[in-house]
């Protein structure tokens, strides 16, 4: 099975509305691995490998968010998978 991994920054409203959690939630929905966090600049960062049609859910999912977001960018580049296992929300 190929893998697909990607580092996506999001900017907007997109701290303290659940962004991570549905972001985690929809992550494991999909089976898609990585992590989600908050950064200090308000932006929140993830990272999404697996199946590369679930990961490309993922990214859409990324321009929406969860239902009190307010997304105005997503940078997204690619990279080589890593292997990871399992999806956590990072502190």
């Amino acid at each position: 099975m190929s893998r697909k991994r990607v580092h996506v920054y999001v900017s907007g409203q997109v701290q303290g509305v659940y962004y991570r959690a549905t972001t985690r939630d929809t992550a494991r929905e999909h089976s898609v691995d990585g992590w989600v966090k908050n950064l200090d600049d308000g932006r929140v960062e993830a990272v999404f490998e697996g199946d590369p049609d679930a990961v490309d859910a993922m990214v859409e999912y990324c321009h929406e968010g969860s239902t009190r977001a307010t997304v105005t960018d997503v940078e997204v580049d690619e990279e080589d998978p890593e292997g990871v296992d399992g999806f956590e929300v990072r502190w």
